[in-house]
């Protein structure tokens, strides 16, 4: 197998993540992991499949992400690793699924209510 090729996503992030044979190299939108991720814990976020499936060294990974923020582009980045993960070897998803890797987390941002300052808060009430 080449290439696998995968996406995920989270709110309004969007990561196609692209696994390849390799030496464990990882980038993000044609940057080091380190250096797009700063934050120790989005880094983990990021690499948490690889590690538990135990290819971390064994697979380069490209990583291209799009919309929202640092968190919601980290956790569609490890959407998509888990799922081209499985595409390499089904066997591995017993022990990725207690993780919690596989599940779409569907929450998005409730929209703005007209005559309301926001989607849930209202305007002060006055009785007089």
């Amino acid at each position: 197998m080449a290439q696998v090729q995968s996406i995920g996503r989270r709110k309004t992030s969007t990561a196609r993540v692209y696994l390849s044979k390799g030496t464990g190299k990882v980038l993000v939108n044609n940057k080091p992991l380190e250096n797009y991720f700063p934050l120790l814990d989005t880094q983990n976020v990021v690499l948490a499949p690889l590690r538990v499936a135990g290819m971390d060294s064994e697979y380069d990974v490209k990583i291209t992400v799009r919309g929202g923020g640092q968190t919601g582009q980290s956790v569609a980045a490890q959407h998509g690793i888990s799922r081209a993960i499985i595409e390499i070897d089904p066997d591995k998803r017993a022990e990725m699924k207690p993780h919690g890797f596989f599940t779409r987390d569907d929450r998005m941002v409730e929209r703005k209510k007209s005559g309301q300052p926001k989607a849930r808060k209202r305007f002060q009430f006055s009785k007089r």
